[in-house]
């Protein structure tokens, strides 16, 4: 698992995490290394649970949400297990728009888009730079 995160953190073309109901622990995990992430406004929870189900972050795991989030939000989603709704996520920064229902895919595209035509070796470099120490705490590499 801590593998693919570091693969789609830093991997060298645009990524979005389109949230249409709940992301909790793996699945959350799996959405912060994402560019960008759109949650459904209306319904659904975004929550690291794993305070209230007595497991430790990893130090990748722990490097990565703090690469991603303010130290404001990282708090706030890490040591409570809160479950943060659309609109919740997106003032905390955890996500970075919501969207009707229907329309989450859509808006996570859209916030892609301007990237499409970016070089992927230059964009893959900044990256790899951006997020070399969470990558490693990731892989152990």
């Amino acid at each position: 698992m801590q593998a693919l995160l570091a693969r789609v953190l830093t991997f060298p073309a645009p990524t979005a995490a389109a949230i249409t109901g709940h992301a909790f622990g793996a699945g959350a995990m799996l959405a912060m290394a994402h560019d960008v992430r759109v949650m459904r406004a209306d319904r659904g929870y975004f929550c690291f649970p794993e305070v209230d189900i007595r497991i430790p972050f990893s130090d990748g795991m722990a490097a990565l949400i703090q690469a991603k989030l303010t130290p404001r939000a990282a708090v706030a989603s890490m040591t409570t297990g809160r479950r943060f709704g659309g609109a919740e996520a997106a003032e905390f920064g955890i996500v970075d728009a919501t969207a009707d229902e229907g329309a989450v895919t859509g808006a996570a595209t859209d916030l892609v888009r301007p990237l499409a035509g970016k070089d992927p070796g230059t964009l893959g470099a900044i990256k790899q730079t951006m997020f070399r120490a969470a990558a490693q705490a990731l892989t152990g590499v």
